[in-house]
């Protein structure tokens, strides 16, 4: 099998097929698109989700605290504690489990959330390390956006610029294919990018907005989170490839590796869908967060207008990051 998540209409028929109880306690659960689970808990609502770190070796705590906490904030609510779990192959040192848990350390005091516990384990079942979290958030009951809450005719936002995680990744993995193509100044403006992957801020504060759908942008890039987005919510979209924000330095990456900048993983944006969307903008940039409208809800399917030709988004497959040769 191909390397990357499995491909959707695989994983649609296995959460179909295995989702023999369903509680009356959980309000939203499992399904494409939808990366948390939403339990009622009397006056307010537990979130959770879970994720690993696969696609690089590097920044792995600071990566796995922040994608999964933003899982949490596409909901609108605050996350408040984390669980670890730590695989490591047979040949790690102490110091490179303890190199990880700091990092989560660092970030979670960041984000003032609380690491709960978790599972560290030396095992050959594992060639490399393995991180995976899981966040629990909390909110007031009824308050939790969904993914499959968009509506025909809602703005679709994203904030920040596009590939902010993967330029920062392909810059720490794959130096040696970019070190006579970038400079040195280029090197330390895509070292930063993993400074600003975390989406917790714009995420609680589009859910006090009140928007109609929230997605952070993982693998598959934008137009991946597009398509999870309007199959969950049944619906279309048209967005416009020439005003998607992206910046040069991430466009001259994807160039030189022959990669797709809207299909790179994209953790630091957040796809946002309202009908409000210049107000929510505008609201944004005044809580200094970087907000584009790409292009709007529509009743039928998904399609990117790029160079003047209507382009139909179809499934994402594996992310482009696993594409590079």
């Amino acid at each position: 099998m191909n390397i990357g998540k499995l491909n959707w209409d695989d994983l649609e028929q296995i959460i179909n097929r295995y989702k023999s109880v369903k509680r009356d306690e959980v309000i939203i659960r499992n399904g494409i698109g939808e990366d948390c689970s939403v339990i009622d808990f009397g006056e307010e609502e537990c979130v959770l989700s879970t994720d690993p770190i696969t696609g690089t070796t590097k920044n792995m705590g600071k990566l796995a605290v922040h994608i999964n906490c933003n899982d949490i904030a596409s909901c609108g609510v605050e996350p408040l504690g984390i669980m670890v779990t730590i695989l490591a192959p047979p040949n790690v040192e102490l110091d490179d489990i303890s190199s990880i848990m700091k990092e989560i350390d660092e970030e979670t005091q960041k984000l003032n959330i609380e690491i709960l516990g978790g599972h560290t384990e030396i095992t050959d079942a594992v060639n490399r390390m393995v991180v995976s979290c899981t966040v629990i958030g909390k909110g007031k009951r009824g308050k939790a956006v969904a993914t499959s809450g968009a509506k025909d005719g809602d703005d679709i936002i994203v904030t920040k610029d596009l590939a902010l995680e993967g330029t920062g990744i392909i810059i720490n993995e794959y130096k040696e294919k970019l070190q006579n193509i970038l400079g040195e100044e280029e090197l330390l403006e895509g070292r930063t990018y993993i400074e600003h992957i975390s989406v917790v801020k714009e995420g609680i504060i589009c859910g006090n907005f009140g928007v109609n759908s929230m997605h952070d942008i993982t693998e598959g890039g934008v137009l991946g989170a597009l398509w999870e987005m309007a199959e969950a919510s049944e619906l279309g979209f048209k967005v416009y490839e020439s005003i998607m924000p992206i910046t040069n330095l991430t466009k001259k990456i994807c160039n030189t590796l022959n990669i797709d900048a809207l299909r790179l993983i994209s953790s630091g944006s957040m796809l946002i869908t309202t009908n409000r969307g210049k107000e929510l903008v505008e609201l944004l940039k005044n809580n200094g967060i970087k907000a584009t409208i790409i292009g709007k809800i529509t009743d039928s399917k998904g399609i990117l207008v790029s160079n003047h030709e209507e382009v139909e988004v179809m499934p994402p497959k594996r992310d482009e990051l696993f594409n590079i040769k």
